[in-house]
């Protein structure tokens, strides 16, 4: 198991920019594959972003060209870059690591974060 903590969220205007940052500990974080989730109030949870432990990249199409997931095996940190961000964006957003299978991560996650987009 990894032990997830996110950080890095908050208030925002629109168009603004915030960067998330996932930090790991308790197993071996470069072979996990790790994702950004988000839950929006009275909207299911969705993935946002993902990187499997090879690097290759994932994208919703709502953020595919203004968010960008990176990692960090060193740091044992996962990152999620919000650019342009949209009212739309606000959900409280949650750090995942384990298993990548589909748009669904099987491992732990992390307690999640606030992102607030005023207009």
């Amino acid at each position: 198991q990894v032990q997830l903590v996110e950080s890095g969220g908050g208030l925002v205007q629109a168009g603004g920019s915030l960067r998330l940052s996932c930090a790991a500990s308790g197993s071996i974080f470069r072979r996990k594959d790790m994702g950004w989730y988000r839950k929006a109030p009275g909207k299911q949870r969705e993935m946002v972003a993902s990187i499997t432990r090879g690097g290759s990249t994932n994208y919703a199409d709502s953020v595919e060209g203004r968010f960008t997931i990176s990692r960090d095996n060193a740091k044992n940190t996962v990152y999620l870059q919000m650019n342009s961000l949209k009212p739309e964006d606000t959900a409280v957003y949650y750090c995942a690591g384990g298993v990548l299978s589909g748009a669904t991560m099987l491992g732990s996650w992390g307690q999640g974060t606030q992102v607030t987009v005023s207009s």
